[in-house]
């Protein structure tokens, strides 16, 4: 990283206020580790994701819904993911699924909001450890199915664990950008 601070937004939709709350802890988490307070949260349901463009690292929050369908912000905003100028940027993604009640399609939606900003001019941040869930399908697996393509949580059936992941993630993304 540069003597220059990182502007950091996190962007996120949430139905429950589960994905809320995490990206609440996300900032926390991060503002604690930076020792100031330069992150921004923006529900994509109040604001227009080209916002993104204010920041140079964006993280983006996203629940799957049901049999692996979008959350209901984000798919209202599905198509303008795919305008978003993303050059340069630094990017995370971390997703919420139900990996027990819909274990067919867990973070599936993080998988396809991974595979539409994948090809964008960005770096993507912040890949995790698929050890210590249970599901049998998930669009958001690496190519080696090694790892989610972001931070994977599970509120409903891992509550107990997300804090942790949270911690975890936070200082692995310190890391990754220092490099």
């Amino acid at each position: 990283m540069s003597d220059k601070a990182l502007s950091i937004g996190i962007f996120y939709g949430s139905t429950t206020c589960y994905t809320e709350m995490a990206a609440e802890k996300i900032q926390a988490q991060l503002n604690a580790l930076f020792d100031d307070d330069l992150v921004e949260m923006h529900n994509i349901k109040d604001v227009n994701l080209s916002k993104t463009r204010e920041f140079d690292v964006v993280l983006f929050g996203i629940s799957t819904w049901d049999f692996g369908e979008l959350q209901e912000d984000w798919e209202s905003h599905w198509d303008d993911v795919y305008r978003l100028d993303l050059s340069g940027k630094i990017i995370a993604l971390f997703g919420l699924g139900d990996q027990l009640g819909y274990g067919d399609w867990f973070q599936d939606a993080l998988g396809m909001l991974h595979d539409a900003i994948a090809p964008m001019d960005c770096r993507i941040i912040g890949y995790w450890p698929n050890q210590g869930y249970e599901f049998a399908e998930s669009k958001a697996l690496t190519e080696d199915k090694s790892q989610f393509v972001g931070l994977s949580l599970d509120d409903e059936n891992q509550y107990d664990q997300s804090e942790q992941r949270i911690a975890d993630w936070c200082e692995q993304l310190l890391l990754e950008l220092a490099d």
